[in-house]
Order: C-alpha cells, then sequence, then structure tokens
C-alpha cells in the first residue's frame, strides 16, 4: 500500500512483485545508536543520572585536587588555569570557572599567597565527607577483599588484568593504594605476576593453588532462597530454582509475547557464575545460546552486585568481558533485559544500573561507602542554594546525623 501511495505521488506505474522484493531487502537495519534510544526510558533512573553526570565532574577535580602536594602553610589546590586547560577532558563545557561557582559547597577559590593566580581548594564540608569515605573504605576492607575473591573466582582462568581491576577500583570500593593495601598484605591469597602478552603489565591471580575451596553463593541465589521462604508465595516454588527479579520501567508495554518469553527464559536452567563451564561447549543449538546468554546475565548480575553502588560504566565491566568467557555484546544484553538492568546514557558515558537494588533513586540495602558519596551527591544538588547575602561561606545546610541533606532556606533562594 505504502509503494503504491509513493508511485502514485510521484506519477509513476507501481512497482512490480520483484521490484517490491527488492525494496524490502535493502531496507535500512536498525543501528546501535538506534537501539540504545528506543529502550524504555526509567524517569527516577533518568533524573538520577541527570545528578550523578555533575557528581562525576566533582569527583574528577576532587581528585586533583586531593592529590596536590601543599604545606601547613597553603591549604591543598589546584590552580584555576589549570582545571581551565582540561575543561574539554573534564567536560566543562562552559569553563572549570563557571563550574567551580555553581558549587561553592564543595570547592572555594582563593588567590594564592606566592603563586600569585588564583587557585581552587575544598570547602571544610566536603573534606569531611572525603574523610568519611577513606575510613568507611578502610573499616570495610575485609568485604573489599572478600569482591576481589569473588572476581578472580568468576574469571575462567581465575586471573584478571590489574589495568581493568583499575578501571572499578572506585566501583568496587577499593582505597587508592589497593595495590599495597590489600593485595601485598594478602599475599597469602594474592599474586600479581607478569602477563605474558602485554609488556610491563601484571595480572591478579590467587597465590600458588591456594584457591578458596568455601562456596560462593550468587547475590539472585540468595534473593531466591528468601523467596521460596515466603508463607504467600504467589507463585510455584519450581519456578523461582532459576529465575532473576524483574521490574520493569513505568509505562513500558508488556505484551502476551513478550511476557511468555520472559517466563520461558526464567525457567531456563544455566551454569552459575561461580560455576566451572567449558566456553564453546554449549553454543552447537539455539537452547544452548540461550544458557550462554543466561549465564552472562548472571555474571554482569553478580558482577553490579559487587560494585558499592550496584552501578557501573559499560565501558569499563567490557574491560572484564573476554576474562568472564562472556562472548556477547555487553551493551546489548542490558537492554534486552529491562527487566533486571537499566541502562542510561546521560553524562558522556553509558551507565547500568542493577534495577532491583534501587527504590525511588536509593539503595534499597546502602553500605557506610556508599552513604558518604550521597552526602557528597547531596551538595551537588544543592548547587548555590543556601548561601546568604554578603557570607561567602555556605548557611543553608543542617549538619546531622545522616550528613548535609537537610536546606534550610534563605534569601538568597528566592533569587
Amino acid at each position: 500500500m505504502l509503494a503504491h501511495l509513493l508511485q502514485k505521488l510521484n506519477g509513476h506505474k507501481p512497482p512490480t512483485a520483484a521490484a517490491a522484493a527488492t525494496t524490502v531487502l535493502l531496507r535500512r537495519k536498525t543501528t546501535s545508536a538506534e537501539y540504545v534510544s528506543s529502550r524504555n526510558r526509567d524517569p527516577t533512573f533518568e533524573k538520577l543520572m541527570d545528578k550523578y553526570k555533575n557528581l562525576f565532574k566533582v569527583i574528577a577535580i576532587q581528585d586533583l585536587i586531593l592529590g596536590a602536594t601543599t604545606n601547613a602553610a597553603v591549604p591543598a589546590g589546584v590552580s584555576v588555569d589549570f582545571l581551565n586547560r582540561l575543561s574539554q577532558r573534564l567536560h566543562l563545557n562552559r569553563g572549570a570557572t563557571h563550574f567551580l561557582r555553581k558549587y561553592p559547597h564543595i570547592f572555594h577559590i582563593f588567590h594564592h599567597p606566592t603563586k600569585l593566580q588564583p587557585y581552587c581548594t575544598l570547602t571544610e564540608n566536603a573534606l569531611k565527607i572525603s574523610r568519611q569515605e577513606a575510613t568507611a573504605i578502610n573499616d570495610t576492607l575485609p568485604v573489599v577483599v572478600n569482591r576481589l575473591v569473588r572476581l578472580l573466582s568468576i574469571s575462567v582462568t581465575k586471573t584478571l588484568p590489574l589495568r581493568a581491576i583499575f578501571k572499578v577500583f572506585r566501583e568496587l570500593g577499593l582505597p587508592d593504594d589497593f595495590e599495597d593495601s590489600v593485595i601485598l598484605k594478602k599475599s597469602d591469597l594474592f599474586a600479581l605476576v607478569d602477563s605474558g602478552n602485554e609488556p610491563n603489565t601484571h595480572s591478579l591471580k590467587f597465590a600458588g593453588d591456594n584457591i578458596p575451596k568455601g562456596e560462593l553463593v550468587a547475590a539472585v541465589d540468595n534473593w531466591r532462597v528468601l523467596e521460596c521462604c515466603k508463607e504467600d508465595i504467589g507463585v510455584d516454588r519450581n519456578e523461582i530454582l532459576y529465575s532473576f527479579k524483574h521490574s520493569y520501567p513505568p509505562g513500558m508495554k508488556l505484551r502476551r509475547s513478550f511476557k511468555a518469553k520472559v517466563k520461558e527464559w526464567q525457567q531456563l536452567k544455566y551454569v552459575g557464575p561461580y560455576e566451572e563451564v567449558e566456553i564453546g561447549e554449549k553454543r552447537k543449538n539455539k537452547i544452548g545460546m540461550m544458557e550462554m546468554e543466561k549465564r552472562a546475565v548472571g555474571i554482569v548480575h553478580e558482577f553490579l552486585s559487587l560494585t558499592v553502588e550496584k552501578m557501573v560504566e559499560v565501558e569499563k565491566i567490557s574491560h572484564f568481558r573476554k576474562w568472564f568467557g562472556i562472548d556477547l555484546n555487553i551493551r546489548d544484553l542490558f537492554l534486552d533485559h529491562p527487566g533486571i538492568f537499566y541502562l542510561s546514557t546521560k553524562g558522556y558515558r553509558h551507565t547500568v544500573f542493577l534495577r532491583e537494588a534501587y527504590e525511588r533513586g536509593c539503595l534499597i540495602e546502602p553500605n557506610p561507602v556508599y552513604e558518604a558519596r550521597r552526602k557528597l551527591l547531596d551538595l551537588v544538588i544543592l548547587g548555590r542554594r543556601g548561601l546568604s547575602r554578603g557570607h561567602p561561606e555556605p548557611r543553608g545546610v543542617s549538619q546531622g546525623e545522616d550528613g548535609f541533606t537537610e536546606e534550610v532556606k534563605t534569601d538568597s533562594d528566592e533569587d
């Protein structure tokens, strides 16, 4: 019908059956960008990521300030001119000066007494949060060691490149010096070896044959046990045996055929992330490919469960794809399972969230490191609000046991 209408408008005869078939065959396929843009958006995660994209820029500048050398007379800081030269790399579209002035609760610009130029340092509130995060990381080192053990156990070769771990050290809650404070201190458990394929690089593996013998239980298995123990469970317990928790974006239309496919996928058996598997063994038929895909979902689900904020940049997790034996496109995996993961493209990056870990934009089960980082996010959200006229210091933040989350309305907020 459409072809006939177009031909009529152009004043030509209708195409033959062969020509119509050729037109169908030459139809443009959906590109990767179109596939991403066609996903069902979740307003809660989009609003959260809209705030996080500025937090990432704040953290990048904060790391530069904390890493700068200083003396007792002058606080640690970096020159504003230096940050302006890094504006493009830090994605500061209107320059560093404009960005710093947007967050007076975090950054303080002062005139350096010896350098004779404007410098930027952290405010006392921001320094408190930084110290709180460092303390929380040090207090949770046993948990960090367990995370590394689990990551190595997921690896097919029980080995991971150190550069890949560096990419996600913040997401895993590792200290800045984790190579010395965690790996070398646990030399009975971990070992660093030279990478044979790449010169001047190292890989992390278990020391000797000291592979942990204790059974590691995946986070999804713990959820299944809790679901089966509920008295008012609404489904057959046998259906939960291989299931994942699903929750879809609001407004997403779930067709009957889609629900049937999800139900079939939920009941599909697969090899868990900590179980041994021979890569390439189950690729002979469609069922085998589906089982390998479900194993990949289980691996990524467990990886996100091990992170502090249950979220990670897609590019970072792609560094582990080969070592985890995932032979699929990671981003497509997230898009194909919108009930388990949510993919956001805000802030020059693709970030994936574990849907079940969040409720109303916050972690359901927070941890000390997350709580410290959330306080910094609160200051980012506060922006310039809470500043009284004539006072350079922030006056609109109420410091309580839960952090700097309560805003006190001032005259300047009316502007």
